[in-house]
């Protein structure tokens, strides 16, 4: 069954990377996927060492209801009552999370917020422009995450290019940027998040050893692409026709700056709740979403000679979501965790540390893997597998020079930060800004294998050299 679970997975990986050729919507591939595997599972899970030798499942049939049924109605009620809803729990923390940062976004841009940056933008010199958007994009993400910093640059690079094949260079390169810049910071992307929150990797440290090689990860393929532009970029048409028509909900251009303000202070505000109220991130956005959506529904309450067809409440901007990139979100990371609970990714983890034993090599081997699975299970598995050594267990180690990578802030977590975040720049499809920026933008899975994996390789690799170099001429 372990085989037919590979089996399906990359059969629907290899659907969702051919979505243009086969006219496949690559939600619906991702959902059916994910349901499949699931079903496999079920059935499978008696005979999985990874579910009924588990500390969990063991405690599970404790309960004197479960503990008289068969093994195989056990293991079924232990996924049903406890692994889906897990699951589910754990990716509906990303989906709303998702959901809260798009609202925002999109509310801020159907009232001309994002104008406010473009118009300080004066060139229209294409090279320039991109030096500036992936540079914008870099330090965005350190301070905001990956994720909410793609779909806010892409809504920006939507309002100044009107070429589509321009605008996916430019997507790409944000989707690149995105995840580099959310490498070297803390709260930059879910996997240094997880890794800071479990106290494997420290604010103080994380930060100026990872800054530089991330950098580099960044700007070599926004050299590499720069030689592919040339000329000035054209506005679309439409870009300015919506405040010629008194659009933008009949707002003053000191409300709809308000609006701006608000809305990007309540995203940066996002990681600053965490810290404070150590509450997942997705409270901190719903936080902002209630902020902004009480104070437009008071603005546009006292702009009652304005008629309401007219009036762009929060409630009228929720359909402007892209649904189908929530779908496929779904569906992807309800197929891995399949993967997870089925013990293949932690086996896979085991098989390297004992076949491998290197940590750079291990690291680069799983930056590359994340590429293609999603990194929060990898970096899960790696958490899981390696405890954070301290001093005492490194007196007694065997090896303590070995085990000495495994301390916090130790080469092992924090070069796991690094490939986790940067790989997944090699695949469109490999990272959560990557997913939204297909799903907004439409980019082709086979174009940017053919024109952009390569590029965002040698960056991922040149980034990965100097963290070694680093290492060894510091010590």
């Amino acid at each position: 069954m372990i085989t037919a679970i590979l089996l399906v997975f990359f059969v629907g990986y290899l659907i969702i990377a051919l979505e243009h050729p086969l006219k496949m919507n690559k939600a619906g591939t991702a959902l059916l996927t994910g349901t499949i595997l699931w079903v496999l599972y079920v059935f499978s899970a008696p005979s999985l060492p990874s579910v009924v030798d588990g500390a969990a499942f063991k405690e599970f049939i404790q309960d004197p209801s479960v503990a008289a049924l068969s093994l195989a109605e056990q293991t079924r009620e232990y996924i049903v009552s406890h692994q889906i809803i897990e699951s589910v729990g754990e990716i509906c923390q990303t989906l709303i999370f998702l959901i809260g940062a798009m609202m925002i976004v999109e509310l801020i841009d159907v009232h001309g917020g994002f104008e406010f940056i473009t118009n300080h933008i004066r060139t229209r010199e294409t090279k320039r422009l991109f030096v500036l958007i992936s540079t914008l994009t870099f330090f965005m993400s350190a301070v905001l995450d990956n994720l909410t910093t793609a779909i806010v640059m892409i809504m920006l690079v939507r309002k100044i290019i009107d070429d589509q094949k321009v605008r996916w260079l430019f997507g790409s390169m944000i989707v690149i940027a995105a995840n580099s810049g959310g490498a070297w910071s803390p709260i930059g992307d879910v996997t240094t998040i997880m890794l800071w929150v479990n106290g494997n990797i420290s604010t103080s440290a994380t930060i100026p050893n990872l800054i530089l090689p991330s950098l580099v990860s960044a700007l070599i393929p926004m050299l590499l692409i720069l030689r592919l532009l040339d000329g000035t970029v054209t506005a679309p048409a439409s870009a300015g026709a919506a405040e010629e028509e008194g659009a933008f909900g009949k707002l003053s251009v000191g409300e709809r700056r308000a609006i701006f303000i608000i809305g990007v202070l309540c995203l940066l505000f996002v990681p600053v709740f965490k810290v404070l109220t150590h509450l997942p991130p997705f409270m901190g956005v719903l936080l902002g979403v209630g902020i902004l959506w009480v104070f437009t529904e008071i603005m546009y309450g006292r702009k009652e000679h304005v008629e309401e067809s007219r009036k762009l409440r929060l409630s009228k901007v929720v359909h402007r979501i892209d649904g189908n990139t929530l779908l496929f979100f779904l569906g992807i990371l309800l197929a891995v965790d399949v993967l997870r609970y089925t013990g293949l990714l932690q086996g896979f983890a085991e098989w390297l540390d004992v076949s491998v034993g290197n940590v750079y090599i291990v690291n680069l081997i799983i930056g590359t893997l994340s590429a293609v699975v999603d990194n929060v299970p990898l970096v899960a598995g790696a958490i899981g597998m390696y405890p954070i050594a301290t001093e005492a267990m490194v007196a007694n180690s065997a090896s303590a020079a070995y085990m000495m990578n495994f301390m916090q802030d130790g080469t092992f977590w924090q070069f796991l930060a690094y490939c986790a975040g940067v790989g997944g720049s090699m695949l469109i499809i490999g990272s959560a800004a990557g997913v939204v920026v297909m799903g907004l933008e439409g980019i082709n899975f086979i174009w940017y294998l053919k024109r952009i994996s390569l590029l965002a390789l040698l960056g991922y690799l040149a980034g990965a050299a100097v963290y070694v170099a680093q290492n060894i001429l510091l010590g």
